[in-house]
């Protein structure tokens, strides 16, 4: 097994620039993960490239044995360059990214999960974690929605971004619209001009397509126009809102067996 002991040694470098750099992370097809239980959770769903890790977390957890001809011992120093975070957790992973279809999606995925803008990456993680536990086909992001690959997403989404189909789409509007042309029911998860949750309906023999906004803003105008209904959850008055991770993972629960 091959030994890493300079923080300057030019692997290291580029993992740490694939854990910071979506271009690049986007350009090579891959991604940067962090700790055993990630790491091994993601190996199951994405090809491993490269497992970088101390060797006391190589005692430590052995059922990274299994990754021996893919691994790289490094020393302490070098694990601490490597951290996201303040504690390294001494093991790191280069992965393959998966790559989704979202003509795919939108051409036979049952029930989705759309996401309008939604820029924090511990809500898109939650909400893809959500959506892979109730049983959703796939994922659909808007522009400026958190890349579901970035370190923090991955963490929140404790490696469903792996297990789950998550695709990229120019336009919502235009893909809710194509959704609602073959039959798909489209929610928008709405304050305003929505009826309560209870109210929307529950036999959608074409689909289901639930539809989350950003933390601040909301759904646009139009992604609310290209939907079948809008829908609120009620609440007491004593908060306004739920942020986008919780917002759409009552929806999910709400609609898991339709």
């Amino acid at each position: 097994m091959d030994l890493i002991t300079s923080r300057d040694n030019a692997k290291i470098k580029y993992a740490c620039r694939l854990r910071e750099e979506e271009k690049l992370r986007a350009a090579d097809g891959l991604f940067f993960a962090e700790g055993p239980k990630l790491c091994l959770e993601l190996a199951k769903s994405c090809a491993l490239r490269t497992l970088y890790a101390t060797r006391r977390a190589l005692d430590r957890t052995p059922e990274l044995a299994e990754f021996d001809g893919r691994t790289v011992e490094i020393t302490a120093p070098v694990a601490e360059k490597l951290a996201g975070t303040k504690s390294s957790q001494d093991v790191f992973g280069l992965f393959e990214t998966p790559c989704w279809s979202s003509e795919a999606l939108l051409a036979g995925a049952r029930r989705l999960l759309a996401l309008e803008g939604v820029q924090d990456p511990g809500n898109v993680g939650t909400l893809l974690r959500s959506a892979a536990a109730f049983g959703f086909d796939g994922v659909l992001l808007s522009p400026g929605c958190a890349a579901p690959f970035s370190p923090k997403t991955l963490r929140a989404s404790m490696g469903a971004a792996g297990r789950m189909p998550v695709a990229a789409v120019p336009d919502l509007p235009a893909a809710l619209t194509a959704l609602r042309g073959r039959g798909v029911t489209c929610l928008a998860a709405a304050l305003y001009h929505s009826r309560p949750l209870d109210e929307a309906p529950r036999d959608c023999p074409g689909g289901l397509c639930a539809v989350i906004g950003s933390e601040g803003q909301g759904l646009s105008d139009a992604a609310v126009a290209a939907c079948d209904m809008a829908v609120r959850i009620p609440m007491t008055g004593l908060v306004e809102s739920l942020n986008a991770g919780v917002a759409g993972s009552v929806l999910l629960w709400h609609f898991r067996g339709v």
